[in-house]
């Protein structure tokens, strides 16, 4: 499995006018690390790549405004003759406490107040979502771990 980052900042390029990024911003970060994987996979040597799209989609977490930093990773899960599919390696699922996304799994010490707090695991490449609340009391730590399979 080959595996690129790039880190990218937000520029003024990339905004709009109530600051925050332009929904295809995201699109051009992941198509320069995608590039930059290919080179370093040596597909682009010389030759007219041809790479055609058949389906490309984006889902935002939270809102990036100028000067934030982002990682793009992008991992190709296989190879084959029509189609070269980037995939969720480890099955990253993504995190949302009490309706904040938070990152991705696994997610280790998160500090909250003490009360009932909606967990939501959300693996859009599998499709799944898996719900669940804690209870946290007063000086309490609480551990929680969930079998993430389809």
């Amino acid at each position: 499995m080959a595996e690129q980052r790039e880190r990218f900042r937000v520029a003024w390029v990339d905004t709009d006018t109530g600051g925050r990024i332009h929904f295809t911003a995201a699109f051009r970060w992941a198509e320069v690390t995608e590039t930059s994987l290919y080179r370093r996979l040596g597909l682009l040597r010389g030759e007219q790549a041809d790479f055609p799209r058949r389906h490309v989609e984006a889902e935002y977490f939270r809102v990036l405004v100028f000067d934030d930093e982002v990682e793009v990773r992008l991992w190709v899960d296989q190879v084959g003759t029509e189609d070269t599919p980037y995939g969720e390696r480890d099955a990253n699922w993504m995190v949302s406490i009490d309706g904040n996304w938070v990152g991705t799994t696994p997610q280790r010490e998160i500090k909250l107040r003490p009360g009932r707090h909606k967990i939501k695991l959300v693996n859009p490449e599998l499709s799944l979502v898996r719900m669940f609340a804690v209870q946290i009391k007063a000086g309490e730590t609480v551990t929680e771990s969930v079998l993430l399979q389809q």
